[in-house]
């Protein structure tokens, strides 16, 4: 009878005993820390909530897991600070003690997994609320809704991305570790002091190694890769013939060595025939000016081609002269460059230099003091010799730059009083969160006035717009010359700066702006990682939101330049034709 009962009482206690055995080997391999988790997918939750720009959900999955690593992080750091620290100074009652201490391992493995699902289930439910955000954020934007069908994907991806991450940081822990027990054993050092300097020397190993030896390895195999690039030319980009422009054969600056941008921007400038057929009045040839990288050694040397270049072509004695500053690459924006020629009739000089091989995002990380240094020396040099001139016999000196190039271009200036007294007018797109004058003029706004679009001044001089009624904010008058930011509020490279770590900026403060989603808000650390991953994707939006300014320059070039005889007529044909540049351009570069 007593084998009997316990040989029909045996199968769930085994069953039990396999199972709990089970969730030890799967927490052994896994080794979570429970802390960890909890804080994790509370900052994988937040990173689910908006930011300002749409995301698939693969896209979203990364971020979301970078996010979550973040946050497991802490949370072990809170438990061992909880560890060693806060609990030995608890007593708790001998029979909480005791009660704890006989506690069944079925208990410790139901608490367990009920964390585990409860961190699931909060992380399911919030991809499903995130897909409705992404749709409120394409709808504002005029675009595509994003699929809700594979946003609860993005918790497998961010479970992926945490794991891998969490296993680096694993041996990278076990390197401190072999570290300190050498420091303890070889070098005699006592283990209470091998510890922290362990986690020291790695660190610093890290730091050394990374800004050493792997940051100029990167850099170098970048610039090779990039400079290889460089010597790509579309086969829609063929050397000019026209005088009027660098690369031709009566340039100084050779063909070959504009670089693929500063090919593709002197051989696509629009004819005198085809401005006139916009305009309805006869035009000249607009003339572009380019050095590349290549046209001579050195910023120096590359500016003094430059200006060779510029009275070369008579360039002074044109109406307008544009000074460019360029992005990484050497890029400039065609809407740009095309905007001013037309509203001109051609009667404009642009000149422009290469500073680097590298795109933006990798020249903003190596490249910022030479993009000043060569803005800076572009226009003091451009300026020193229209200075020269007399005053009547001038062209309008205007000053042009996106992105990057208005960071580059800002350098040549002291203050905004440089600016009034060298300048006839100012145009600056898309300008970095860093930017130093920039940032000046929108932490000295008007009071009142929102960080998105600010008021400096009442507006005499400095204006901020991100449509074109703004231009004339807070009054038509305005005072010459004219320097204007176009900066939309959904723009990631304007916003985002180091210190959304751990301050919540004005703009989240504020009410948001007509394309960012009213649901965006700002959280510790997880912000700063959201609008971080919106940098590459700044141009994937429709225009008008985003980095994409092109629906706005003609705009602000016609406020900033003040063209004469410019009618509303005129503003449409220049729009038209600009479309359809921007759509050839498309397709052929």
């Amino acid at each position: 009878m007593t084998t009997e009962d316990t040989s029909s009482a045996s199968p769930p206690a085994v069953r039990e005993n396999l199972f709990i055995r089970g969730i030890h080997l799967v927490e052994r391999f896994f080794h979570p820390n429970y802390a960890g988790l909890i804080v994790a997918t509370l900052f994988f939750g937040l990173s689910l909530t908006p930011s300002l720009l749409p995301r698939d959900w693969f896209f979203q999955g990364l971020v979301s897991g970078i996010n979550a690593t973040i946050g497991y992080g802490l949370g072990c750091l809170l438990a061992w600070a909880w560890r060693k620290w806060v609990a030995p100074r608890i007593t708790w009652p001998e029979q909480v003690r005791t009660a704890w201490a006989r506690r069944p391992s079925w208990l410790v493995v139901a608490l367990q997994s009920a964390i585990v699902m409860a961190c699931l289930i909060f992380a399911v439910l919030m991809s499903i609320q995130s897909s409705k955000w992404q749709r409120q954020i394409t709808d504002l934007m005029g675009m595509e809704p994003v699929s809700d069908a594979g946003y609860p994907r993005t918790v497998l991806v961010g479970a992926v991305v945490v794991g891998l991450l969490i296993w680096i940081s694993r041996l990278v822990m076990r390197l401190v570790r072999a570290v300190t027990r050498a420091l303890n054993q070889w070098v005699r050092i006592p283990a209470a002091f091998a510890r922290p300097l362990g986690v020291i020397v790695v660190l610093v190993a890290a730091v050394l190694l990374f800004n050493g030896v792997l940051a100029k390895g990167f850099f170098a195999v970048a610039n090779s890769a990039f400079s290889a690039r460089n010597s790509h030319t579309s086969p829609n980009a063929v050397q000019p013939t026209l005088p009027e422009r660098s690369g031709s054969p009566e340039s100084l600056a050779k063909w070959d060595t504009l670089g693929s941008e500063g090919r593709w921007f002197v051989a696509n400038a629009p004819t005198a025939l085809a401005i006139g057929q916009v305009t309805g009045k006869p035009a000249r040839e607009p003339i572009r000016v380019y050095a590349g990288l290549e046209s001579a050694d050195g910023v120096e040397a590359q500016t003094d081609v430059a200006i060779a270049e510029l009275d070369r072509t008579k360039a002074f004695e044109r109406e307008v002269l544009v000074v460019i500053s360029t992005t990484g690459t050497g890029w400039v924006d065609t809407v740009s460059a095309e905007a001013i020629e037309l509203m001109f009739g051609g009667d404009t000089a642009l000149v422009a230099t290469q500073y680097s091989y590298l795109p933006s995002a990798l020249s903003f990380l190596s490249d910022r003091d030479k993009s000043m240094t060569m803005g800076r020396t572009l226009f003091d040099k451009v300026y020193e010799r229209w200075s020269a001139l007399p005053e009547d016999a001038r062209p309008k000196l205007l000053v042009y730059g996106e992105s990057l190039g208005s960071q580059g271009s800002e350098g040549a200036f002291s203050g905004l009083a440089d600016i009034r007294n060298r300048t006839d007018g100012v145009l600056w797109v898309g300008p970095p969160n860093s930017n130093r004058l920039w940032s000046e003029f929108v932490t000295r706004r008007d009071p009142g006035t929102d960080e998105i679009t600010p008021i400096y001044a009442d507006g005499m001089s400095v204006r901020f717009a991100a449509d074109d009624d703004q231009l004339a904010r807070p009054t038509p008058a305005w005072n010459d010359p004219r320097i204007t930011y176009l900066q939309h509020a959904s723009d990631p490279v304007v916003w985002w700066s180091p210190d959304l770590l751990f301050s919540q900026p004005d703009w989240l403060r504020e009410k948001r702006g007509p394309d960012v989603s009213p649901a965006m808000s700002w959280y510790p650390i997880v912000t700063f990682w959201q609008v971080a991953a919106d940098l590459p994707r700044a141009q994937t939006v429709s225009d008008g939101h985003g980095h994409n300014y092109g629906n706005l320059v003609p705009d602000a070039w016609a406020a900033v330049a003040q063209p004469s005889d410019y009618t509303p007529e005129l503003a449409a044909r220049i729009r038209v034709f600009l479309e359809e540049s921007m759509a050839t351009e498309r397709q052929l570069k």
